[in-house]
C-alpha cells in the first residue's frame, strides 16, 4: 500500500481497481481542517485523465503491474502484433491500446508491454527511435525566415518538423515523447 506521503509524478497506482498513474500532485495543508493531496490520474487502461482529492495519510493499493521486453512485428487489421523476445510467445493489442505509439513503430523495434493482472494494456517506447525520412520537400536554401525546418513523413507514417537539410533516405533520431526530430544519424 502506498500512503499519501509516498505520491510523486510517474508513481503507478491501484485506484478503484484500475491501474492509474500520477501525473501531477500537490499537498495543500489549509489553516482549518486536515491536509490533503490533490491528485491528477491518468488511467493506464483508457488514458482518460481524472482530478481526484485523497485526505492526507490515505491509503491507496500498489497494482498488479508487469512490464516485459517485447519486439513489434507488423500491424493488420487496426491490431498490432508483439513477440515475447524471451518465450517468443506473441500478443497483439487494439490501436486504442497502443494509442500515440503507434506513429513510432517499426518493425523490429523493441519496446516494453505493460500487463495489468495478465492482461497487456499498453506500450512503452524507447526514448529514442531512429526512422528513415520516405517523403520531404527539398530545402531551398535561403530559406531560413521561418526557422529554417519543414514537414518530413517518416518510414512509420509519422509527420514532424525536420531541418532543411534533410533529404529523402536520411536516418534521423526521434523522441518519441515529443515527437521531435533529434540528430541526423
Amino acid at each position: 500500500m502506498y500512503s499519501t506521503s509516498d505520491f510523486r509524478k510517474g508513481l503507478k497506482i491501484e485506484f478503484d481497481g484500475e491501474p492509474y498513474i500520477i501525473v501531477d500532485f500537490l499537498h495543500v495543508k489549509p489553516g482549518k481542517g486536515g491536509a490533503f493531496v490533490r491528485t491528477k490520474l491518468k488511467n493506464l487502461k483508457t488514458g482518460a485523465v481524472i482530478d481526484h482529492t485523497f485526505r492526507s495519510g490515505e491509503k491507496v493499493g500498489v497494482p498488479d503491474l508487469e512490464e516485459k521486453e517485447m519486439q513489434y512485428m507488423y500491424e493488420m487489421n487496426e491490431e498490432y502484433y508483439f513477440m515475447d523476445t524471451s518465450t517468443y510467445e506473441q500478443i497483439f493489442l487494439t490501436a486504442a491500446q497502443v494509442g500515440d505509439a503507434r506513429k513510432f513503430l517499426k518493425e523490429g523495434l523493441v519496446t516494453k508491454i505493460l500487463f495489468f493482472k495478465g492482461e497487456p494494456i499498453g506500450v512503452e517506447l524507447p526514448i529514442f527511435v531512429e526512422l528513415k525520412i520516405v517523403k520531404t520537400e527539398p530545402g531551398i536554401k535561403g530559406d531560413t525566415v521561418s526557422g529554417g525546418s519543414k514537414p518530413a513523413e517518416l518510414e512509420s507514417g509519422a509527420v514532424i518538423q525536420v531541418p532543411l537539410f534533410l533529404n529523402e533516405g536520411d536516418v534521423i533520431k526521434v523522441d518519441t515523447r515529443t515527437g521531435e526530430y533529434i540528430e541526423r544519424v
